[in-house]
C-alpha cells in the first residue's frame, strides 16, 4: 500500500466529518475545573472547562486546536461526556491507549465511537493528539476535584 493511500484511509470521510462538527467548543463561564493539554511534538492543544455535580460531569466546554485526528477524538468524547464519571474518563482513556498502542479492541460504549481512529495505529507521532481531549477532561475533573488553596 502507498503512502498516499494510507493517508486516504486515515483520514476517512468520517473523520474529517467528526472534526468539523466538534460538541460542546467554546467556553463555560466559572468552570469548577479547567485544564490545557499540550501534544509537544506536533503542537496540538485542547482546553477544557467542565462542572461536576454528584461525581459526574454536569456541563462541559472544550477548545480545540488540533490536527483532524485529534479534533475528531474532541468530537466524538464531548458527545458522550456529561454524565461521566472520573472511573468513565479514565477507562476511555486506557482504552484508547490500549486501541492505539497494543492493537486493543476500540474504547467500550459510550466512547465506542473512537474506533474510527483505528488507523492511526501506525502513526504514532499522532497519538499524543488523539489522546489530549480525555487528558485534559481528566486533568479538569483532578482540578475540579481539588480544594483551591488560598
Amino acid at each position: 500500500m502507498s503512502a498516499e493511500t494510507d493517508l486516504i484511509k486515515l483520514y476517512s470521510a468520517k473523520i474529517l466529518e467528526l472534526a468539523a462538527d466538534i460538541p460542546h467548543v467554546g467556553k463555560l463561564d466559572n468552570p469548577m475545573g479547567h485544564a490545557k493539554k499540550r501534544a509537544p511534538l506536533c503542537g496540538s492543544t485542547v482546553s477544557v472547562g467542565l462542572r461536576m455535580e454528584d461525581g459526574v460531569i454536569s456541563d462541559f466546554a472544550q477548545d480545540v486546536k488540533a490536527c483532524a485526528l485529534g479534533q475528531a477524538s474532541a468530537s466524538v468524547v464531548a458527545a458522550s461526556v456529561i454524565g461521566r464519571s472520573r472511573t468513565e474518563i479514565q477507562t476511555a482513556r486506557d482504552q484508547l491507549k490500549a486501541m492505539l498502542t497494543d492493537n486493543g479492541p476500540a474504547p467500550a460504549a459510550p466512547f465506542d465511537g473512537l474506533a474510527v481512529l483505528e488507523p492511526a495505529r501506525e502513526y504514532r507521532n499522532r497519538h499524543a493528539s488523539i489522546l489530549l481531549c480525555l487528558d485534559a477532561t481528566l486533568a479538569a475533573m483532578d482540578a475540579a476535584e481539588s480544594p483551591v488553596s488560598a
